[in-house]
């Protein structure tokens, strides 16, 4: 059987419908009441889930990095000092659990280092993704495999070799496998949807689902079309917003149309059994001129 419950009882695959997560990431540039307006705006679109990121700067910008100067909303500073200003540390993520709890909606992340896990574990997150980047850090997937959490495992800039590896490391347990490009933004001819299909053949136990970093909704409604249990795209405010991420996230318009489209194609999609709706009785017996049980009849 092909799915993950988590801690609420919610199910991710088996026919469930498709767990939309909104990816604030760090798109709430450091500021709380940018993420409060985030989540607020994806509640009010209909998602599932918003995720932020996780990072420890000494741990994650290269040393060479650090020293590097950069502008900045808050003035001109180093680039570690930058990642530092940006990160939520345990005052600012207790808000956004609380918060989140208030309105309904689940709230994981993407830990980028062991240290950024035993930080998130004291909010109890309902899973744990691990971001394409970090597909290879073996220790790092360790790390959060011994957490016990469902963990969502995105496959960019990755080769079937590493995805392999890291499965089988991981072991199969409550593991979700996110298809992906992670080209910001990824041009459609690049997206590689069928991929979504491969991954399914390959790990019949997991939910498989698409983490898509185009520009347009389509391609990812699409996922959802061939089957992607889940599906994530990046969420901005708005896209001219400063920072690395916002150009190639959805707005708060875009991602309410997108979850609606979703849901339309969920009910669209039906149970491949023919059958004469009640809605087509009527149309039926106007515009039928010849039945199979008049030329029966006639016979």
């Amino acid at each position: 059987m092909r799915k993950v419950t988590l801690a609420d009882g919610r199910i991710i695959g088996d026919g469930a419908p498709a767990y939309i997560i909104a990816e604030i990431g760090i798109n709430h540039n450091g500021e709380v009441s940018i993420a409060k307006k985030l989540i607020d705006a994806a509640v009010d679109a209909g998602c599932d889930a918003v995720k932020f990121q996780k990072r420890t700067p000494e741990i994650c910008v290269p040393r060479d990095q650090w020293d590097k100067e950069r502008d900045t909303p808050w003035g001109r500073m180093t680039y570690i000092d930058y990642k530092k200003r940006i990160e939520f540390e345990s005052a600012e993520f207790a808000q956004i659990d609380a918060y989140c709890k208030e309105k309904g909606i689940h709230w994981f992340a993407s830990c980028w280092d062991e240290p950024s896990v035993d930080f998130m574990e004291q909010f109890n997150p309902v899973m744990y993704k691990m971001a394409s980047a970090s597909l290879t850090d073996l220790p790092l997937l360790s790390k959060v495999r011994s957490t016990g959490r469902p963990l969502m495992l995105s496959t960019g800039m990755s080769n079937m070799h590493e995805i392999e590896t890291a499965v089988k490391h991981v072991g199969n347990t409550d593991l979700m496998v996110a298809h992906s490009t992670s080209a910001y933004p990824c041009p459609p001819e690049e997206l590689n949807l069928r991929m979504i299909h491969t991954l399914m053949g390959m790990y019949p136990t997991a939910p498989i689902g698409y983490s898509g970093h185009e520009t347009g909704l389509a391609t990812t409604e699409a996922a959802v079309a061939i089957g992607a249990a889940f599906v994530e795209r990046h969420f901005t405010l708005d896209r001219a917003m400063w920072g690395t991420d916002h150009a190639a996230s959805v707005e708060p318009a875009g991602m309410a149309r997108m979850v609606r489209n979703i849901r339309d194609i969920e009910a669209a999609m039906g149970d491949g059994v023919k059958r004469i709706y009640d809605s087509e009785l009527e149309p039926r017996k106007r515009l039928r001129r010849v039945t199979l049980e008049d030329l029966q009849n006639k016979g």
